[in-house]
């Protein structure tokens, strides 16, 4: 059995700090792992910056209600459901990812938690474990399934490495550039072909 292990922003939505950051001026949240490849790093700014602002979750999840996910997205999400078994492996928190799930059908998505106050302060991020994409992708393999990934940001590039098959999807040139080992595709129907040619079934388009 084989299974499609995708990251979600970026990939299938869009980067809801950008999104945030956009809506409140605070250039410095435009920041994700696709220019900090340290996430404990680019978490402590975020929160920083949020209080300094006097920022919550509450004003997050009004930008996220405005979002919807990728054009083709949830397309190609359906397309590679009847070929293969899906899992979002996300750095994101179920906090914010919650509301973007009902378009996308609702996959089976692993990704963190937030600690927050009554009146919606974010006190602290909690990781559901270290390194958590490459864990699960470990985890994944002790059950003997083989593993294609996809993902765009320095974060995903240890999913990738550890995965039978990497590929990036819609990744910026500096990431491109640092990971040639793994083909680099733009569109959803390149990234299609992507997981036929990695897998070791005969599917078609």
């Amino acid at each position: 059995m084989e299974l499609a292990c995708l990251d979600l922003e970026g990939v299938l939505i869009p980067e809801i700090w950008i999104a945030f950051a956009e809506k409140t001026g605070i250039n410095a949240l435009k920041a994700t792992t696709r220019d900090i490849p340290d996430y404990d790093e680019l978490m402590t700014m975020r929160l920083g910056e949020l209080d300094k602002a006097g920022l919550g979750l509450n004003e997050i999840q009004e930008v996220i209600g405005t979002l919807s996910p990728l054009p083709g997205a949830a397309d190609f999400l359906d397309w590679l459901r009847e070929r293969f078994q899906v899992v979002i492996l996300s750095d994101t928190f179920y906090e914010f990812a919650g509301p973007l799930m009902a378009p996308l059908g609702y996959p089976t998505l692993l990704c963190h938690k937030l600690t927050v106050d009554d009146n919606g302060k974010v006190l602290d991020y909690n990781l559901r474990q270290a390194n958590p994409k490459r864990q699960a992708i470990c985890a994944f393999k002790t059950m003997y399934y083989r593993t294609i990934a996809a993902g765009d940001s320095y974060n995903d590039t240890t999913m990738l490495s550890e995965a039978d098959a990497g590929i990036l999807f819609s990744a910026p040139q500096n990431v491109i550039e640092e990971f040639p080992q793994f083909p680099a595709v733009h569109s959803y129907e390149d990234l299609k072909q992507a997981f036929i040619n990695a897998s070791i079934r005969k599917l078609s388009l």
